[in-house]
């Protein structure tokens, strides 16, 4: 069978998106192009956004490599399945586009791990898959009836299964063609030096151990799993041999891991991660600077320990604490960011005067960014129960009503959800 897996070439334009908007690899289809292959099956990989390609380059490749399957995401990369796009307008635009050429139609991503039928629908898609994706695409040459974790027409929409979790421990290593890598001149926050070679993006983990209230991760890289050492080195030095300066683990949290930090620290290699500094001591911090990390984002979300329990973080350290914890770093590691949301608690003058106190040891902390409350989070069903069909609807109307004001990463004057979803992208 052949297999079509499409990235759409991403536009932001309306949307609350407070996502990184440069092109990123799409680790979901790395790990699916290895497992399909190794099934036997042919696969084409068309990242529109790393190319640029138009909506007629995007169809033309399709349609000369004329596919069983064709599949589209609707979010830009598992870096990005937490805080995707709400609204499906640039899926939607794919699909009809490749409708005619591309065989079976498949969408994957968060939309329809959480509000699997309302995808469904919105796309016009054959089937949806729920869940992480990579070890389920090739199961789709089974009758479907025997397929865990989809969503598909029969009378109605049919949901079949809850939303899979991928095996770490068996996943490959990912070996990137030259002409992708080259490709990828972005360097996922970094901002200490020019990159003067190719970034790329991996992990060494999926998944967290904590269920902070705001983290949209109920319906997929919930469960926190470990990848093997072993794997993690060989996909690590393929992407040094390739040329590769710079590579942003994008585990939803990177925990402290002596034997990988150790590895490391003989590679020639930079990176950054997103991580609690409450999981940190001194000497892992001395580890991990040395190692190479030369980017930290570190979750801090509230400046108060009722601000940090309302968002159910579970975060034993005080405000003083992690203050001189994110300041230690920073002696170790050049760009050390302390992330903040608005918990509706801290007072602003407060804020200012704590972000100004990290600054003044150089220390980036930025202005609390508005939460959205994404369908699959625990803030989302706090307030509404379950996501149904309405959910994103629901979730984007609110967001627009609660806020009059956005962060400098967002459009200035985002649409309606709706509105956004019948504008062609």
């Amino acid at each position: 069978m052949k297999y079509a897996l499409i990235n759409p070439n991403w536009s932001f334009e309306g949307s609350i998106y407070f996502g990184c908007r440069e092109a990123h690899l799409p680790l979901e289809y790395g790990y699916a192009k290895a497992l399909l292959e190794q099934a036997g099956h042919e696969v084409l990989l068309v990242d529109g956004q790393l190319e640029d390609l138009n909506p007629a380059e995007m169809r033309s490749r399709v349609a000369a490599f004329q596919p069983d399957f064709t599949v589209v995401t609707t979010a830009p990369s598992y870096l990005f399945w937490r805080c995707a796009p709400p609204e499906l307008r640039v899926p939607q635009t794919v699909v009809r586009n490749l409708r005619e050429v591309g065989g079976t139609l498949v969408v994957i991503g968060p939309h329809g791990s959480t509000t699997p039928q309302a995808t469904l629908r919105k796309l016009g898609a054959d089937v949806v898959i729920l869940g992480e994706c990579e070890e389920i695409l090739p199961q789709l040459t089974n009758p479907w009836q025997q397929v865990s974790s989809l969503c598909y027409w029969e009378e109605g929409p049919r949901v079949q299964g809850g939303p899979h979790a991928s095996d770490m421990s068996t996943l490959p290593a990912l070996h990137w063609p030259a002409d992708m890598i080259q490709r990828h001149h972005h360097h996922h926050h970094r901002f200490e030096a020019v990159p003067t070679g190719p970034g790329a993006e991996m992990e060494t983990s999926r998944g967290c151990p904590y269920h902070c209230s705001f983290c949209a991760k109920e319906n997929f890289r919930d469960r926190y799993r470990k990848r093997p050492l072993a794997v993690i080195l060989e996909e690590l030095d393929g992407l040094l041999a390739q040329g590769v300066e710079y590579i942003y683990f994008i585990d939803e949290i990177f925990l402290p891991n002596q034997e990988l930090l150790q590895a490391l620290v003989n590679r020639p290699v930079k990176f950054g991660v997103q991580t609690r500094i409450d999981r940190w001591n001194r000497p892992m911090l001395d580890l991990l600077g040395a190692a190479g990390c030369v980017s930290i984002e570190a979750g801090v979300e509230s400046i108060t320990a009722t601000g940090r329990q309302l968002l159910d973080k579970h975060c034993k350290l005080s405000t003083e604490e992690l203050s001189d914890r994110l300041i230690y770093a920073k002696q170790r590691v050049p760009f050390v960011q302390a992330n903040l949301l608005e918990s509706k608690v801290d007072a602003p003058e407060a804020v200012s005067q704590w972000r100004q106190h990290l600054q003044n040891f150089g220390v980036w902390a930025n202005q609390p960014v508005p939460l959205f409350p994404y369908p699959g989070s625990p803030d989302y069903t706090k307030k509404w129960g379950l996501p149904d069909d309405q959910a994103w609807e629901r979730a984007h109307a609110d967001y627009l009503e609660t806020y009059a004001q956005f962060s400098d990463i967002q459009s200035e004057q985002p649409l309606p959800l709706p509105q956004l979803e019948r504008c062609e992208s």
